[in-house]
């Protein structure tokens, strides 16, 4: 496992690969979890792969009332817990600021995130699912991987990457989805969950536990509107919650579901817990009324 900071060394890294290795990347913001840990095996499981994974936080998709300073740099403590790991990245790459913008943060980014990027997430985070892109987009521009894996538990992220790269890479890359990790009680991990109190931390597995009963009840024909109402009111009563948002949507275009919908939906929640964000997903198959 090398650790490479710069662009230069880690193209000449690159290039130096058999014809026979597939560029397997795993994009992530450091203070890995057993989550990250879950891309990177199934990075290595990818055949002949050669796993690139990055650390980097990218100030271009946090807002003005964001936690970009605060938000968690352990990087010795990742490829620590990386050296420890039976599944490791051949390469961490871990760029500073100046190699990933080496003329400054742009003031305006490509408009990549369209209609999609303005709701759900993009309503209380203006500019996240640009700068995201954007960054993305120079990963992928920089590594030239095969292959890369994404986390389903940001679900509107997976969604618009895949829409990115049908768009400007025409398919060339193969984007594979992790499966949400979860604690035991079910609370998604998420590198923000150590900023979550006592308090929070023991209400915060309810999020989790109502999806699921949202889910058996539209499941069970419920009507949709009846079980979102619900469970809104559900969420919106937990202790030290404010409920953002809670809705269901299309797979397939991200779109709220309208009457009559059957196929493979989402299921999307975001809640405030004692001023820490958790977003969750799950995904429902809703069949025609018998």
């Amino acid at each position: 496992m090398r650790v490479i900071d710069t662009v230069e060394e880690l193209k000449s890294a690159l290039a130096n690969l058999a014809a026979t290795r597939k560029v397997v990347f795993v994009p992530t913001m450091g203070a890995l979890h057993q989550g990250h840990l879950s891309l990177v095996e199934k990075a290595v499981a990818v055949e002949n792969a050669f796993v690139v994974l990055s650390i980097f936080v990218n100030p271009t998709q946090f807002g003005k009332n964001e936690d970009f300073a605060k938000y968690p740099r352990v990087l010795e403590a990742d490829i620590e817990l990386l050296a420890n790991q039976p599944a490791q990245p051949d390469i961490i790459f871990a760029p500073r600021v100046d190699q990933v913008y080496p003329d400054g943060l742009p003031e305006q980014l490509v408009p990549r995130a369209g209609a999609v990027g303005s709701v759900f997430e993009g309503v209380t985070r203006p500019g996240h699912f640009d700068g995201m892109l954007h960054v993305v987009n120079w990963f992928f521009s920089v590594i030239k991987p095969a292959v890369a894996i994404f986390g389903e538990k940001d679900a509107q992220q997976l969604y618009l990457i895949r829409r990115m790269v049908k768009r400007e890479f025409a398919d060339a890359i193969e984007i594979l989805a992790g499966s949400t990790k979860r604690e035991a009680d079910g609370l998604a991990l998420s590198s923000r969950n150590v900023f979550l109190s006592e308090e929070a931390r023991a209400v915060a597995p309810s999020i989790y536990r109502i999806l699921l009963e949202t889910q058996a009840a539209i499941e069970s024909d419920q009507p949709i509107a009846q079980s979102l109402d619900e469970s809104r009111l559900a969420l919106s009563s937990l202790a030290l919650a404010k409920l953002d948002y809670l809705a269901l949507v299309d797979k397939s275009n991200f779109q709220p579901i309208s009457a009559g919908f059957t196929g493979s939906a989402q299921l999307l929640v975001a809640v405030i817990l004692d001023g820490v964000r958790l977003i969750d997903n799950i995904t429902l198959s809703i069949q025609e009324p018998a």
